[in-house]
């Protein structure tokens, strides 16, 4: 992927995504939860608490939402620290109040871990751990140090040390479990976000080139009649101007002016390649146009096509998707990365599927990454050596992802190993030490003739003007 792209994806942070909006209107709902809890107990419980210091408290919290209403527009997003500020400031705020409300002893105290999961969710690993170090601090201070929760009698309202001791360890606790968790699955959910969008990126550029093809086919078949009538009009012009030269001249002109307009269509399609090919084409066709772009990078790279146990010596014709060309280009040329110098492309068919395996003599995949292969944003710490061999290589971990993405929305199953395995089973030729991919599809799906979906056959509609 180019590095635009690589620079969007991973520069543009989960904090920018979130509105001040969203969060003001969160800070109302705390606001109004903290003045009806203070209320029912003070009215309805005679708790006897220090209303002035706790109006205070919630005051501070609603010039802090007025401020930033009057300040900010409604559309505005925040940043990675005015994220962190906002969050802290509640995080701090709340502890206030529950230090004036009895610490722990308080069973509202369970709401420090609020500001702590919306940190994990949408803010970076390093604001995560400060916020949720100083939701530690703020726990711990308020075990020791609060305001007593009264009564109208003066009766102190506090818990026993062993269930205060309790509620501090699994405020703890959960803080640290929530927001581990919360930020683990943040960040999966975010890297599959944004490797399906550079996947779906991907196939819409191919599916443009594919279209763009079938568009250049099309109008160098539909021009080809036309220049062939013109052709022969002032060639028949030429033998009747014999006596004239100066339009004898010009008509030669136009011959060869037609001549030249039907070079450029027959290379603009493809030696004139009709429609209905860029729908369907050869197993060993799609494979060659898969791998054609990294077969003059300096490996060998040997394609071989055949039956297999019960297959039909007929080769099949095979649908000519975008994901199965793309996706097959990538492992080609993960595999041509990646080689000392050979690389084979096989493709097998039998009367129920369709193989195609890519294999190179290479170091092959690291053994502890090979069930981790296909998550989006992997990629292993290159050698000096690699460097060296590979300037140019300098991916996202994405390549892999896409491939396995694009090829399984075909109907593909991917299986991966390495030659070098002795208990490996997709091959048995000893010259395959590296990394193997095999990638088998059932043949009812891709199959342009034997197919669920077969292509019609016949000759290509006429454009409509």
């Amino acid at each position: 992927m180019a590095e635009s792209n690589q620079t969007f994806w991973r520069g543009q942070e989960r904090s920018s995504w979130i509105r001040l909006r969203t969060l003001i209107l969160l800070r109302w709902v705390a606001i109004i939860g903290q003045l009806t809890a203070i209320t029912v107990a003070q009215r309805y419980y005679d708790v006897q608490l220090e209303l002035g210091l706790c109006y205070l408290a919630i005051g501070i919290s609603v010039m802090g939402n007025l401020t930033a209403i009057l300040l900010f527009p409604q559309n505005k997003r925040l940043s990675e620290f005015e994220n962190f500020l906002m969050v802290l400031f509640d995080l701090l705020q709340l502890s206030i109040l529950l230090y004036l409300t009895g610490g722990l002893n308080n069973p509202f105290a369970l709401l420090l871990l609020g500001p702590v999961t919306i940190s994990a969710n949408v803010m970076s690993t390093r604001s995560t751990l400060i916020v949720g170090a100083v939701a530690i601090v703020l726990t711990t201070v308020l075990a020791e140090f609060h305001l007593p929760l009264r009564t109208s009698l003066g009766l102190v309202l506090d818990i026993p040390d062993i269930l205060l001791f309790g509620n501090w360890a699994a405020i703890i606790i959960a803080i640290i479990f929530i927001g581990a968790y919360s930020h683990r699955v943040s960040s999966e959910v975010q890297s599959m976000s944004e490797a399906l969008a550079a996947t779906h990126m991907a196939l819409a550029r191919e599916q443009k080139l594919t279209d763009l093809g079938g568009v250049v086919a099309a109008a160098a078949h539909e021009l080809g009649t036309p220049l062939a009538t013109i052709k022969l009009t002032s060639a028949e012009l030429i033998e009747e101007l014999d006596d004239r030269p100066d339009l004898k001249e010009d008509a030669a002109l136009i011959r060869e002016q037609a001549d030249r307009c039907r070079d450029i269509l027959r290379d603009m399609g493809r030696a004139g390649k009709d429609d209905l090919h860029l729908r369907q084409a050869p197993l060993s066709t799609v494979v060659n146009e898969a791998a054609e772009p990294h077969v003059g990078r300096g490996k060998e790279v040997h394609f071989s096509e055949g039956p297999a146990q019960d297959g039909d010596v007929q080769q099949p014709s095979i649908l000519r998707k975008p994901e199965i060309i793309h996706g097959l280009r990538n492992l080609i040329q993960n595999a041509v990365d990646f080689a000392r110098a050979n690389v084979w492309v096989e493709a097998e068919w039998t009367d129920g599927r369709i193989t195609v395996s890519i294999m190179d003599d290479g170091r092959g995949y690291p053994p502890h990454m090979i069930g981790r292969i296909g998550d989006p944003f992997m990629r292993r710490r290159r050698a000096e050596s690699d460097q060296r061999a590979r300037p140019e290589y300098e991916g996202m971990g994405l390549g892999l992802f896409i491939a396995k993405t694009l090829l399984e929305r075909s109907g593909a199953d991917l299986e991966f190993a390495n030659g070098s395995d002795p208990y490996q089973h997709l091959t048995d030729n000893p010259d395959r030490r590296g990394a193997i991919v095999k990638v088998t599809w059932p043949r009812k799906l891709i199959d342009a003739q034997k197919g669920d979906t077969p292509v019609p056959s016949g000759s290509n509609t006429r454009i409509q003007v």
